[in-house]
């Protein structure tokens, strides 16, 4: 679309809602609207998102991009893909395939743009603007899909092709069955007053999640805990003393700042000897957004269960299962609810280790959530002789980073890293990487931001600022997010082992998107069922642990030695232990979200904590000391992200990888052999052909579970 086209457009949406009033004077009104359409013209012209980028593979501009240019950027955006569709749908020719099909992939071409910036930067590098605008925008953008998806002489022309579609190649069958399941389960096929309901839920469902995203935001800078007694701080290193007070002296407070991560279990808790104020940690951790957050995921709830039942569907879980490898809710309960009783008896078993180790301490209280950390660091140090402070200075973040995943990824895939200082990034703290094939081709970008900050939400994720597809010519251009905690200034970056698997998980994920070689957007990269898109990140954590990549990155940051073979051959052994807490918190968070979307509509909920603790109790995983790892106000995959009814893919996913990894491992383990085929069958595929033919192509098999019982700890591995 012509940028003049948008302008006027623009314009005249401005005119139109802009005046209450026509005024009198017919040439003062010509001389309004021709300046108004010029200032228009003007401020699109200088929008840098109106075009692609003009950096490598259209990298973004990040050193020129404002807030200012996003609300217009959104209306552009929105307009151009509106007048797109609307040619789309009302084509006098014949439908096809390219006509409608491929019309539609190439559609809304600066709304991908804006929509890709923002919704990365804004959990990146979130302010009271990023969130007025997100709040703003996010039931307009649930609109105009609602504008697209039940748009019946749209759905028609979807629908014949898909009549049809047999006369297709594979993937274009694929992205034909995309689309028409996509329509569907939109409410394409609903009767008018039925559309209307779906749109008002939409709208609605929209704003809380926004709201239920931004409260957590908000908590990341309310919620902290201050101390201005450094004695209360034993137990902690002198590094990570300086980090809390340099945190408290950026947020402008005297003494030590302690900021909470995105889950109810804190790293710090394994560390303080202070008991109190191990307390005072977890109870804010767990209280976390309660009066705001508890009334927005009941309502959620209850507008997913109608949303659902107008579906035709018994519940949420239902609706989402149903276009999923696990197809059924009772399939997903099945494996979480066996897996239940074994975990939750290796957490007691645990935990009797632990109350005695409070009471060889000289303690006589009872083992509660805010203890577990802390003892259970003495039992491993017990069990296995292992000090976590005397590891952590052989994880320094660069050397794990080149010399340790960047290794690991040359010699599966043949791949090199040219670090890129020449582009531009939103942060000081972000670093830039080209990706190069063996023979010197170029793959794409990759950022990593690493460190914790305010602004940034919670966890570790990746994402992308352009997506590979062949349709469009575009190369991927993706990122990796974690939360390390930034040392003081000059000080090195010393990682914990398990930021070190964090670290891995994230760039498989990043190496899905980059080796991606499909060819329309829709089904490229990370784009598949959210019970397979965490296979890739799990499957890649451990080669972390693979005897030449530790070999070749374990290494002291001041003297260079290796890692001692005693110290690594203690931290491989405790690699399990903790196992029963872990699985059972994960468990816990996992049944609690199917639970919430199990709900029948009209389900009233009148108590959030009560519905949890019932949630709980009827699976038999409501054990005190390990809670789980999300609770309900904050557990932002469910009622903020796109996990909802889905939290237990992680769990289905580590089923495929861990039996990927034993299997590779008989084949002789880091070898290009493996990871050419691994990357030929299942990382650039996408959603391009069915996922579980993807595995089998790569495995030669389903997936079972016997090796996700030995990663866990559950079951004793027969070679020990």
């Amino acid at each position: 679309m012509r940028l003049s086209m948008i302008a006027a457009a623009i314009a005249a949406t401005t005119l139109v809602t802009g005046c209450s009033e026509q005024p009198a004077n017919n040439e003062q009104n010509q001389a309004q609207t021709e300046q108004v359409a010029k200032t228009t013209t003007d401020a699109v012209q200088e929008n840098l998102f109106l075009s692609p980028s003009p950096l490598q593979y259209m990298a973004p501009e990040f050193d020129k991009i404002d807030t200012s240019l996003y609300e217009p950027a959104f209306d552009a955006g929105i307009e151009e893909q509106r007048v797109e569709i609307e040619a789309i749908a009302n084509n006098s020719e014949a439908p096809t395939f390219e006509n409608t099909l491929v019309a539609m992939e190439q559609s809304g071409a600066i709304l991908d743009r804006v929509r890709a910036a923002f919704n990365n930067l804004s959990g990146l590098i979130s302010n009271d603007e990023y969130q007025r605008i997100d709040a703003k925008m996010a039931p307009v953008l649930a609109e105009h899909r609602d504008n697209i998806y039940l748009n019946k002489a749209l759905f028609d022309r979807v629908a014949a092709v898909y009549d049809n579609k047999d006369t297709l190649n594979k993937e274009d069958q694929r992205l034909v069955e995309y689309y028409y399941k996509r329509f569907v389960r939109a409410g394409a096929k609903l009767d008018e007053s039925q559309k209307q309901r779906m749109r008002e839920i939409n709208s609605e469902l929209s704003k809380l999640s926004t709201e239920f995203s931004q409260n957590i935001l908000k908590s990341f800078k309310q919620d902290t805990i201050l101390v201005t007694d450094k004695a209360q701080l034993a137990g902690l290193a002198e590094d990570e003393i300086a980090s809390l007070k340099a945190a408290a002296e950026k947020a402008g407070k005297d003494g030590y700042m302690i900021t909470l991560v995105n889950t109810t279990r804190q790293p710090i808790l394994s560390s303080l000897e202070n008991r109190e104020l191990r307390e005072k940690v977890w109870r804010t951790s767990s209280q976390r957004a309660q009066q705001t957050n508890g009334p927005i995921a009941i309502k959620e709830a209850q507008l997913r269960a109608e949303k659902a039942a107008l579906l035709g569907f018994e519940s949420w879980a239902h609706y989402q299962l149903d276009d999923r490898m696990a197809k059924t809710p009772d399939a997903v309960f099945t494996m979480l609810d066996d897996l239940a009783p074994k975990a939750v008896a290796k957490a007691k078993s645990e935990a009797e280790l632990i109350q005695a180790a409070i009471k060889k301490d000289g303690k006589d209280f009872e083992l509660k959530p805010w203890d577990w950390a802390y003892y259970g660091a003495k039992v491993r140090a017990e069990l296995y002789d292992i000090d976590a402070s005397l590891v952590k200075p052989y994880f320094e973040m660069n050397t794990v980073i080149n010399d340790g995943l960047f290794f690991a990824m040359n010699k599966l895939y043949g791949i090199t890293m040219k670090e890129r200082n020449d582009l531009p990034t939103y942060h000081e703290d972000v670093f830039v990487w080209e990706v190069f094939n063996e023979d010197g081709s170029s793959i794409g970008l990759f950022y990593l931001d690493p460190y914790a900050r305010e602004g940034k939400r919670g966890g570790a994720w990746m994402s992308a600022y352009v997506s590979q597809n062949h349709l469009k010519g575009t190369k991927p251009v993706i990122y990796n997010a974690q939360n390390i905690p930034k040392p003081a200034e000059g000080q090195p970056t010393l990682m914990t082992f398990s930021e070190v698997t964090t670290m891995f998980h994230e760039f498989g994920h990043a190496i899905h998107g980059l080796f991606s070689d499909v060819k329309y957007p829709s089904l490229a990269g990370t784009a598949t069922a959210r019970d397979f898109v965490e296979f890739p990140s799990q499957a890649n954590e451990d080669w972390n642990i693979e005897p030449s990549v530790l070999a070749n990155y374990a290494k002291h940051y001041k003297t260079g030695e290796p890692i001692p073979q005693e110290l690594l051959d203690k931290l491989l052994k405790s690699h399990t232990f903790n196992q029963g807490f872990d699985t059972t918190e994960y468990l816990a968070a996992a049944l609690l979200d199917m639970e919430w979307h199990s709900i029948a509509p009209g389900t009233k909920v009148e108590d959030f904590a009560q519905f949890e603790q019932n949630a709980l109790e009827k699976h038999g995983i409501d054990y005190y000391p390990v809670p789980p790892r999300y609770k309900t106000c904050y557990f932002s995959h469910i009622f903020a992200g796109g996990y909802s009814a889905g939290y237990y893919a992680y769990l289905w996913t580590e089923v495929f990888a861990a039996d990927s990894f034993a299997h590779m491992q008989n084949e002789g383990g880091l070898t290009r052999e493996n990871g050419d085929h691994y990357r030929k069958e299942v990382l650039s595929r996408g959603n391009s052909r069915d996922l579980m033919q993807s595995y089998i192509e790569f495995r030669g098999q389903k997936p079972t579970t016997d090796a996700l019982l030995k990663r866990r700890g559950l079951v004793e591995d027969s070679k020990e």
